[in-house]
């Protein structure tokens, strides 16, 4: 029963450590994404477009998503550094 009970909890920290490197990677490709439309574009063109405040808001959920699967406290620093890299990024 042990044996199982270990190995539920390193498939369940496994999948969690997986959620949260998806979720830099989904936050990564936003900004990549923000950066070739000015590059594309111009700077004033994005800025006068939605995309800003919309990238904004799926950031958000994507942390919220992290936040649901990485709830020990050792989790916390990591949380905390992918909120403040995303969320003020520009900053």
């Amino acid at each position: 029963m042990s044996d199982n009970l270990n190995l539920l909890m390193y498939i369940k920290n496994q999948l969690s450590d997986l959620i949260y490197i998806n979720g830099i990677i989904a936050t990564e490709l936003t900004k990549i994404t923000e950066n070739l439309a000015a590059i594309r574009h111009s700077e004033e063109f994005l800025q006068q477009s939605k995309c800003i405040s919309e990238h904004q808001t799926l950031n958000q959920s994507i942390i919220d998503i992290v936040r649901k699967y990485k709830q020990m406290p050792k989790d916390y620093k990591d949380l905390k550094n992918l909120e403040k890299h995303v969320l003020d990024h520009d900053d």
